[in-house]
């Protein structure tokens, strides 16, 4: 039985966002991995042009969608999975702690009818659930930090660490969004590099430092030995490293309008009445986050 998936990885240099498509060689079976949804923030545009292309990448494979996987509810995209599951007919999947995200995004945009719950995918995963891609086993580990319900991917001798730990030479993720901590990403990033040595860690974003060509495929072993917030750090080093580093950083553009969208699994709002969709902005949500 294969334990290596084929991997691509497709670069959106808007967000800076990596999405995959992992596949089984002998079944062609495979799944998505955070698929962007393309907005402007300047004209409120919304386009599939990302989406399309996994698409038609999988198209041109001859691969077979039976997942749509997002690893967390991003802040800097609208995730894709809803139109990916119309388009193919896949199911969408999230970690259950997805739950307490909504708990907490439902009181910053004041939703009182907002269905806090699973209703938006297909099925939410807990630590150690597993599933399978053709003859790929995959496994699930809760990974929170960056936030509440990040999981990571395990899927034969690929790991899918999303905003944990980036490429060596840009360290880690921010820990300072509600439900954020840096003392629990720690502990997520140790389980993460307690996997085999060689097993391939893709990371959900590269922000290019020194303008080089986009990056995301690491391995634990080079991670381990190379990543400056990592190599010979303790708990309390990154704590503080991060809480430092975080304190610095202005919110994501577009963490507002994302979140609506991403803990509704990627489902825009409901036209009103006049057929136009509207997102819903509050302000002062962060009234301590640095101006950016």
């Amino acid at each position: 039985m294969s334990s290596r998936p084929h991997v691509r990885g497709f670069y959106d240099a808007g967000t800076c966002s990596i999405q995959y498509v992992a596949w089984c060689a002998s079944t062609r079976d495979c799944a998505v991995i955070d698929p962007v949804l393309d907005y402007d923030e300047k004209s409120g545009s919304v386009a599939t042009r990302n989406a399309d292309a996994l698409l038609a990448f999988i198209a041109s494979e001859g691969l077979n969608p039976v997942f749509i996987l997002d690893t967390h509810p991003h802040a800097d995209h609208f995730s894709a999975a809803a139109y990916l599951r119309e388009r193919t007919g896949a199911p969408t999947a999230i970690g259950a702690h997805i739950i307490d995200v909504q708990k907490l995004w439902k009181d910053i945009y004041n939703w009182p009818d907002f269905e806090v719950g699973g209703v938006y995918w297909d099925r939410l995963f807990h630590a150690g659930d597993t599933f399978r891609i053709g003859e790929l086993e995959a496994r699930v580990l809760h990974s929170p930090g960056h936030t509440l319900a990040s999981v990571t991917y395990v899927i034969g001798d690929a790991a899918f660490i999303h905003d944990t730990l980036f490429t060596p030479d840009s360290g880690s993720a921010r820990a300072d969004f509600p439900g954020g901590s840096a003392e629990c990403l720690w502990k997520s990033i140790q389980e993460i590099l307690s996997l085999p040595d060689d097993t391939r860690l893709f990371t959900g974003h590269d922000y290019r430092p020194g303008n080089r060509e986009p990056l995301w495929e690491s391995t634990v072993a080079v991670q381990r030995r190379d990543n400056p917030h990592v190599a010979g750090r303790s708990l309390e080093d990154f704590v503080a490293l991060r809480q430092a580093r975080d304190s610095t950083l202005p919110m994501p553009k577009l963490i507002l309008p994302a979140l609506q969208v991403n803990i509704r699994g990627g489902r825009l709002p409901e036209p009103e009445a006049n057929g136009r969709r509207y997102l819903k902005i509050p302000l002062g949500a962060f009234p301590d986050a640095p101006w950016g």
